[in-house]
């Protein structure tokens, strides 16, 4: 019983947080380009436009879904739904920390805490990938039907250097388990650097790193990989006969797909929820640091504030995050919200790096993608296990 109510409990908070943190993205990502681009970005709904996430999700379920008389009505119908749900049940594998003790009972800090973790979100989302051809193909489009042949050979090309470069870390590890994979990097080399996969004796996997990055980018159909829906030439690709909550389906699974990449690469190569340095020499004191920092800046800039809603909005969110330094140097919860917040200190980096590429690379032409894959990062990632693999053999 306590098992059940424990995992009800995760469970709720896990899709609370996931699907805030999916509108919110979007929300970081026209911001952030905005900012690339010289712009302001969303500025007019709620203060700092906070509140544009849920307008787009009001406008999105009010709108009227139009269902194209000339559909295969049920895979039509399905595609969405199987693209969203593949994306989204590979977090329930995902560990964000060590483990939560309350009212005497202990509870990891993941879903579903299985000894082949890497595999299950291999197997599941290579699965995605249904859910867009069959979106292609039942609308029964010509262009829908090319963006979804782009993206099953896009995303079938990328899933090899993806795997490969996922399998030269595992060699080291010796294990399918994330959490294991994690604890294997504990510790430091000369007391300050960390046993991250990319520093792992005897073979660093810095350039399994990259591979998989680059592989990631296609596999989520991100820029400068995302063929499948170029309004170039395909006005917008497999999800052009889509309206309403179908439409924003597609776009909640690319960016959960974006979620779940960035953490497997944090629990593979950047060691998890390990810090950067020891807490001997202070990693505990960042996030106090961080928040207080903010906390002060956005008081600072609500005492002399620009816009005058700039003097009641910033000062709360100054109190806010003075609150959250004092949160996080409580003693008793230290153990539990350090890991947690190195952990999503390290997926922020990397969705910021996707949001960044976005906002500065233009789009390769489709031969070009799959040429790079197929002439290029396929043999990389290819000797590179190779490499780690003797490079293994021969220390052991």
């Amino acid at each position: 019983m306590e098992f059940l109510i424990a995992t009800s409990i995760k469970l709720g908070l896990i899709a609370f947080v996931l699907l805030t943190a999916l509108a919110y993205i979007q929300w970081v990502e026209r911001k952030v380009i905005a900012h690339v681009q010289v712009r302001m970005g969303p500025s007019r709904v709620g203060p700092h436009g906070l509140l544009q996430p849920l307008a787009d999700v009001i406008k999105l379920i009010t709108k009227e879904g139009v269902l194209p008389p000339h559909v295969n009505k049920v895979f039509y119908l399905a595609a969405p739904i199987l693209a969203v749900f593949m994306a989204l049940i590979t977090i329930s594998v995902i560990p964000f920390g060590t483990s939560v003790t309350a009212l005497g009972h202990t509870t990891m800090m993941e879903l579903a805490d299985i000894n082949v973790g890497v595999l299950v979100v291999l197997a599941v989302s290579s699965m995605g990938v249904y859910g867009i051809a069959l979106a292609g193909w039942s609308s029964n489009n010509k262009y829908s039907l090319l963006g979804g042949l782009r993206s099953s050979a896009q995303m079938i090309s990328y899933e090899l250097p993806m795997s490969l470069a996922i399998a030269a870390p595992l060699l080291t590890a010796g294990s399918l388990s994330f959490r294991t994979i994690t604890n294997a990097q504990a510790g430091y080399s000369l007391g300050v650097i960390p046993h991250w996969a990319i520093f792992a004796f005897p073979a660093p996997q810095i350039f399994s790193f990259i591979i998989f990055m680059i592989a990631a980018f296609a596999e989520t159909n991100r820029i400068p990989f995302d063929l499948p829906e170029a309004e170039n030439e395909l006005v917008a690709g497999f999800h052009v006969e889509y309206s309403s909550m179908s439409f924003a389906a597609f776009f909640m699974a690319e960016y959960a797909n974006m979620v779940t990449v960035c953490c497997v690469a944090t629990l593979i190569f950047l060691g998890g929820w390990h810090p950067l340095w020891p807490a001997a020499y202070g990693s505990n004191f960042v996030a106090p640091l961080i928040f207080a920092g903010s906390g002060v800046i956005c008081i600072s800039h609500g005492i002399n504030y620009v816009r005058p809603f700039d003097r009641i909005t910033l000062p709360v969110f100054g109190v806010v995050f003075l609150g959250l330094a004092g949160i996080f140097l409580f003693p008793p919860l230290v153990p539990v919200l350090m890991p947690l917040f190195w952990f999503l200190a390290k997926v922020s980096f990397l969705l910021f790096v996707f949001i960044w590429i976005r906002a500065t690379l233009p789009r390769f032409r489709y031969d070009q993608l799959m040429s790079f894959a197929w002439k290029f990062l396929f043999p990389v990632a290819l000797v590179n296990l190779l490499l780690t693999g003797f490079l293994v053999a021969l220390v052991s």
